[in-house]
């Protein structure tokens, strides 16, 4: 975790304004919520990602999170791990999404890679960085990187004008919330509950509260995730977030269509019924 750390303190200040930037700005003026959609890449393979990609786009999804398979992750349900194992098996790498990043970018929403640290240490912090400005990543959340330890690695990411995305849950502590504030660009991503990811019937009760909490420390867009699965999640969201994040919900509806020749078409109609 520590060679993430690398760059100087006064340049992890900077911030970014691109196209994540630009997005939510977008998003406010109209005074609508929204849409961060999630998928894991190389589920079922890496040329379906892409189709799966561009129709995320198709359907109105305003923010992609392109996910970077890893054998041992801490927060992703059974879901989510399964279609990681899929992944994996299917021979997908972090250069390998890297590279379908850079095939796809121009016909895109803002991309966000989310990561583990541990393909970005093996890859090495300053080549991904370059390779991720060099594929038109727009910004990084590395899942296990502690508040404590981002501001070099943010340092790379900026200098490269790429946003960070920091993960804030309900136990994060308002000093931490601070900190976060003070180094995240782009958005903070806020998850709604403890616990893994898995869609639900009903959003967290402490989900307002947790928004609440992190505007009174930080201007930045808040996208809201863990359990969001229906339109009114969506929507119920919005009254308080400036994005909902849908993962596992859209994951299973990949899983469900797996080879099928309408699984582009299928997640297409789901991010539209989303935003209907």
């Amino acid at each position: 975790m520590s060679r993430l750390r690398q760059g100087s303190g006064a340049q992890a200040r900077l911030r970014t304004e691109g196209r994540l930037a630009e997005t939510f700005a977008r998003l406010r003026k109209d005074g609508r919520p929204g849409l961060v959609t999630y998928v894991t890449a190389g589920d079922p393979d890496l040329d379906r990602t892409g189709g799966i990609l561009q129709a995320l786009g198709r359907g109105g999804a305003d923010v992609l999170e392109v996910g970077v398979p890893f054998s041992d992750p801490l927060a992703d349900g059974p879901v989510i791990q399964r279609a990681t194992e899929r992944a994996l098996a299917s021979g997908t790498t972090l250069a390998a999404v890297l590279d379908l990043v850079a095939d796809l970018r121009a016909g895109l929403p803002p991309v966000v890679v989310f990561s583990y640290a541990n393909p970005i240490l093996r890859l090495g912090a300053e080549r991904f960085a370059d390779r991720a400005r060099d594929a038109g990543v727009d910004g990084v959340l590395v899942l296990d990187l502690p508040i404590e330890e981002a501001g070099e690695f943010r340092t790379l990411l900026a200098s490269r004008g790429i946003d960070t995305i920091l993960l804030l849950s309900p136990t994060t502590t308002d000093e931490r919330l601070r900190k976060a504030a003070s180094l995240g660009s782009g958005f903070l991503y806020a998850i709604s509950r403890l616990g893994v990811t898995g869609a639900r019937d009903r959003i967290a009760d402490g989900a307002q509260e947790m928004v609440r909490r992190i505007r009174a420390v930080s201007s930045l867009p808040v996208a809201l995730g863990f359990g969001i699965s229906k339109p009114e999640h969506v929507r119920e969201v919005g009254r308080w977030a400036d994005a909902a994040v849908v993962g596992s919900a859209l994951v299973g509806v990949i899983a469900e269509a797996g080879s099928s020749h309408d699984l582009t078409t299928r997640v297409e109609e789901y991010v539209r019924w989303l935003k209907s």
